[in-house]
């Protein structure tokens, strides 16, 4: 497993498992298995109604609390303040856990301002020591650049929709200037086309690997932390199989060269669900 340290010195396992769509029935047995083949970082929120499935699994587990790395997030009905506390108090109550390692903001949510607030709460949960490390999903570079003026806590990385087809190019180079790790969520393109793509294909072949663990690859080698999602247990193995080889320059260039800002899920600008 690589490791990335975080601006505030943390050490976080660069590849974790995500459980975004996995019913809470489902989520013990995929988060189990997940930890079961060497995952140490998992990737729930309070919108995912898992919470619960993922806390019976860390329950369960024979791998000590300290050795393994939790994440979970405040959904948009819940932003501001005081509502952002008391959502983290049920999140941690789900979970059953004394602290998680990482909270995040799930979306800014432009529309109802209420992302610096939020993120304040955040400030709080951190310096009482309820989570060790925080941060933000989706987060645009106008966003990155109010919290950073308006804030204290530099977010230690912010987790956005990213895969070859979105590369998240100025993104990345902002976060990097400002020791923001970006984390990737649908770091497949959630089993899109680009899985497909001939270029791909090609790489997968030359190394005996799939598709995926080719992007997975891709992203570790573009220094991204990754979380890809499966409740399949061939593929949690598959997806962590990902340490054994490593792709040329030309092979990294020739998929960085498959970026046309494409993305699947919606614009932050414009997610102002609650």
């Amino acid at each position: 497993m690589n490791h990335v340290t975080l601006n505030n010195g943390l050490k976080m396992p660069q590849l974790g498992f995500g459980v975004w769509q996995v019913k809470d029935d489902e989520a013990t047995a995929a988060v189990t298995k997940a930890i079961e083949v060497g995952y140490r970082s998992i990737d729930t929120a309070m919108i995912y109604e898992n919470e619960k499935g993922v806390g019976k699994a860390l329950k369960d587990t024979s791998v000590p609390r300290e050795d393994l790395f939790i994440t979970t997030k405040v959904w948009n009905s819940d932003q501001g303040y005081e509502n952002t506390l008391r959502a983290f108090d049920e999140s941690l109550e789900k979970l059953g856990l004394d602290y998680v390692d990482l909270y995040l903001i799930h979306w800014p949510t432009p529309e109802f301002d209420q992302y610096v607030d939020t993120y304040k709460a955040l400030e709080k949960l951190y310096h009482d020591g309820r989570v060790k490390a925080i941060g933000v999903c989706n987060f645009e570079i106008e966003h990155l650049e109010r919290l950073l003026k308006e804030c204290d806590v530099k977010p230690v990385l912010n987790q956005v929709e990213c895969h070859p087809f979105l590369s998240q190019n100025e993104l990345k180079e902002f976060c990097a200037k400002h020791e923001i790790f970006v984390e990737a969520w649908s770091p497949l393109q959630q089993g899109g086309e680009v899985l497909n793509h001939e270029t791909v294909q090609q790489i997968a072949a030359a190394h005996d690997k799939s598709p995926a663990q080719v992007i997975l690859r891709w992203h570790l080698q573009n220094n991204t932390i990754v979380i890809p999602k499966s409740v399949t247990p061939s593929r949690i193995e598959e997806n962590f199989n990902v340490f054994d080889f490593e792709l040329s320059h030309d092979e990294m260039e020739s998929i960085n060269k498959l970026n046309k800002n494409e993305r699947k899920g919606p614009h932050p600008n414009e997610m102002n669900r609650r």
